[in-house]
C-alpha cells in the first residue's frame, strides 16, 4: 500500500489534489489545511498517505505531516466518523488545536466541522482522550498549542507583568481555536481570578478556560 507520495502538484480541488509522480497522477483527498500547504500547481510536494481499500475502490488520503495523518487514523476509529468527516474535522482543527480540545473535553471545537453534530462531537472528544494516549501522540499536551501561538505583541511581552502576558497569550490561543473574544475573555478572567499565583502560567489559563467554555 502507499505510504508517501513525492511529486509535482498537478491540480488542487476543494477537497482533493492530484500529485504527478513520474507521469502518473494520483488523486489524493485531503483536509483544507493540507491543501493550503501544497503551494499551488507546479509546486513540489510530499504527502504522507493513508490508503483505504473498499471492495473495488482504492482511496488515497494525503497529509502534510505525520501528526495530521495520526489524528486521521484515530478519528476514523470513532463510531460515526468516516474518512470524509475526519478530514472535515482536520480542516477546522490542526493537530495542536484538536489535542487541546480533547484534553479539555471541549466538544464544541470538533462540532464546527461539516457533518459533525453535537452528539458525534461529544463522542469524538470522549473516545479519543484515551485512544490518543494509548498510541502516544501527545493528545493531552496543551503546551503544544500554547507554544505554537505567536501574537503580534510577543516581542513586547517581556515588559508585561507575567499575569498580563499569560492572559493575552491564552486569549489569542482561544481566538485561534475559533472562540469569539467576547465569550473567551470572561471565561479567562474567571479562571485567572481563581488561579491565584498560577495566573501567570498560560497553560493553566488555557486548560481552565477550555473547561469553562465546554460547559
Amino acid at each position: 500500500m502507499f505510504a508517501r507520495l513525492k511529486g509535482i502538484v498537478d491540480e488542487i480541488g476543494a477537497d482533493h489534489a492530484v500529485i504527478d509522480v513520474h507521469g502518473v497522477g494520483y488523486l489524493v483527498q485531503a483536509s483544507r489545511r493540507t491543501l493550503g500547504a501544497l503551494g499551488g500547481t507546479g509546486a513540489a510536494a510530499t504527502l504522507h498517505v493513508e490508503t483505504h481499500v473498499r471492495e473495488n475502490d482504492i482511496h488515497l488520503y494525503g497529509f502534510i505531516d505525520r501528526a495530521e495523518r495520526d489524528w486521521f487514523r484515530l478519528l476514523v476509529t470513532v463510531q460515526g466518523v468516516g474518512a470524509k468527516v475526519a478530514l472535515a474535522v482536520l480542516s477546522v482543527l490542526d493537530p495542536s488545536a484538536l489535542a487541546a480540545a480533547i484534553a479539555a473535553q471541549d466538544a464544541r471545537a470538533p462540532a464546527r466541522a461539516t457533518g459533525v453534530g453535537p452528539k458525534l462531537a461529544k463522542r469524538i472528544v470522549m473516545e479519543l482522550k484515551d485512544k490518543a494516549a494509548l498510541v502516544g501522540i501527545g493528545a493531552a499536551d496543551v503546551a503544544v498549542l500554547a507554544k505554537s501561538i505567536k501574537t503580534p505583541e510577543a516581542a513586547a511581552a517581556v515588559s508585561k507583568p507575567p499575569e498580563v502576558a499569560a492572559f493575552d497569550d491564552a486569549l489569542s490561543a482561544l481566538v485561534n481555536l475559533g472562540y469569539r473574544e467576547a465569550e473567551a475573555e470572561p471565561a479567562l478572567r474567571r479562571v485567572a481570578e481563581a488561579a491565584g499565583e498560577a495566573a501567570g502560567d498560560v497553560q493553566v489559563l488555557l486548560r481552565g478556560a477550555l473547561k469553562e467554555l465546554a460547559r
